[in-house]
């Protein structure tokens, strides 16, 4: 498959980028922060509520790790080929926009499941010492997993609106803000309004997982937004034909 060739282009820059190693380390750093944090406070605090309230607490504070490392990853998947003008090279191969969409899309995503994998350590170790139950742990990984997956394809649909890089980041850093703190000021609004914000709000969503519960409709609402940001990213790039760029 065509996309498959454009995965590997991205994954073959990805991984001989000195920044994308600094980000995979800044990530591992704050993650196992928190989570050192969150274990020393519930076994100094009450070590008999560690099942039910730790999981809730490492995974939501993983979500904002997450949320400040992935817009710095996707921030040049087309910003930096604008900006350097290899986008139009690309435009010469024969790819359908689909598959350089996808192709790159799936590169961030490999990224994103190899920065993850170092975060199963601190729990297999704890496991050792303490048999906690693993489904709601899953659960809240799939959660992460989700809620990454829709980071990412925000991400690239900035990345595809502009050439510079800085502007990308902080343009999918706006976006993601802005559906975390749709819901804090719940006062503002008609008491009509609050469940319909609760339910587009991704951080919201991802609550019932970092509790270890998987409700389909979250998991269909991640993935709906997913695709939304997708077919964002295909109109961005087929803009350029009715411009003239091709």
């Amino acid at each position: 498959m065509k996309l498959l060739v454009v995965c590997r282009r991205e994954l073959h820059v990805l991984f001989h980028s000195y920044v994308a190693y600094v980000l995979l380390a800044i990530f591992l750093v704050l993650s196992g922060y928190f989570f050192y944090s969150d274990l020393s406070f519930f076994i100094l605090a009450g070590g008999h509520i560690l099942p039910t309230g730790l999981w809730q607490f490492v995974f939501l504070d993983m979500r904002l790790c997450v949320l400040l490392v992935l817009p710095l990853i996707t921030m040049r998947l087309f910003a930096e080929e604008k900006k350097l003008g290899t986008i139009e090279l690309l435009w010469t191969y024969p790819l359908r926009d689909r598959d350089v969409i996808l192709g790159k899309f799936l590169a961030a995503w490999i990224f994103y499941v190899v920065m993850l994998a170092p975060t199963t350590i601190n729990k297999v170790v704890l496991y050792q010492y303490y048999a906690f139950d693993v489904p709601p742990v899953l659960a809240a990984y799939l959660g992460i997993l989700l809620i990454g997956t829709a980071f990412l394809a925000c991400g690239l649909f900035i990345s595809s609106l502009t050439e510079n890089q800085v502007l990308s980041a902080m343009g999918t850093y706006g976006v993601l803000v802005f559906f975390w703190f749709m819901t804090w000021n719940e006062e503002a609004v008609s008491a009509r309004l609050v469940p319909l914000l609760q339910g587009l709000s991704l951080f919201d969503r991802f609550f019932n997982f970092s509790r270890g519960v998987i409700d389909t409709r979250d998991v269909v609402f991640f993935l709906a937004f997913t695709a939304l940001f997708l077919f964002f990213t295909h109109l961005s790039l087929s803009s350029r034909k009715w411009r003239g760029l091709r």
